[in-house]
């Protein structure tokens, strides 16, 4: 992408933070508790994987750090900024990418129309587009119509308006999970290269263990009902990643291991510890 795309031109990186945040829905006769005095910060440049049992609450989370829902106690912060409404800073990929890219839109006005509430005078909205589905790889589709794509060049596409809204966060809630394996593993190592390339702070929500190792800095483990942190896992893969060699290294079949141990909870980390044990001891 052009200078303009740099570190320097994006918003100012800031850390994201939650500080006892709960959500609760309904009303107090039949209320119903998501999440329970969630305590997480997440600083500028990193890859955090969010993980939990379905149903957890990790979607609500995600919803809560990007500005798109209000907890119903305590406070999400963007640096020293209380979040309550989406930022600029923030850029969101949803998980139904069919559902977030409008059909009747063309690729490249599909990339660039979040930029039109921004103000963005209609010659960089186009520049800015078809710069960032240059950098995903699709620098030939923009006149093309998002059904006439495969899924995974439609969730690149959507990618591609989170880079073209030049965020310094780029939230996403399964990114991945609605393509086919091969083109997920694609994917994962599409968005490593843009965080690398970037420095943008990344979080992703997944129900895929082994995905949350392969990307992540830290993993953080939601379990419970209502859900809580229960733990925050440092991933020490190193900043090279590889779908094959990284994936049979002995440290990413520790951390899997113990990340569903945990998330299982009653006594499975004990179980998980035999398992991996195990494990290491065929290989």
């Amino acid at each position: 992408m052009s200078t303009r795309s740099t570190d320097s031109a994006r918003p100012r990186r800031q850390a994201l933070s939650a500080e006892g945040i709960s959500k609760t829905f309904g009303n107090s006769a039949s209320a119903h508790r998501v999440l329970r005095d969630v305590d997480l910060r997440i600083e500028p440049g990193e890859f955090v994987c969010i993980v939990g049992p379905s149903g957890a609450g990790k979607t609500t989370l995600l919803r809560a750090l990007s500005g798109l829902a209000v907890p119903s106690t305590g406070t999400v912060r963007l640096g020293d900024r209380v979040v309550t409404e989406p930022q600029a800073e923030i850029g969101v990929v949803f998980q139904d990418y069919r559902g977030s890219l409008m059909p009747w839109m063309r690729v490249c006005d599909n990339v660039a129309f979040p930029l039109e509430g921004r103000g963005v005078p209609r010659r960089e909205r186009r520049s800015r587009a078809e710069e960032a589905l240059t950098s995903v790889g699709l620098a030939d589709v923009g006149r093309k119509y998002p059904w006439q794509l495969s899924g995974g060049m439609q969730q690149r596409v959507a990618i591609a308006r989170g880079l073209a809204y030049e965020s310094s966060i780029l939230v996403m809630d399964e990114p991945f999970g609605s393509v086919d394996a091969q083109t997920r593993f694609e994917l994962e190592d599409l968005t490593l290269a843009l965080r690398a390339r970037f420095g943008i702070t990344i979080i992703v929500v997944t129900h895929d263990i082994d995905e949350a190792v392969y990307l992540s800095d830290r993993v953080v483990v939601l379990s419970g009902k209502p859900a809580t942190v229960v733990e925050t896992v440092d991933v020490g893969l190193g900043g090279e990643r590889d779908q094959l060699l990284t994936r049979a290294e002995p440290e990413f079949t520790r951390l899997r291991t113990h990340i569903l141990g945990r998330i299982r909870g009653d006594g499975a980390p004990e179980r998980a510890t035999k398992v991996e044990s195990a494990a290491l001891g065929s290989e």
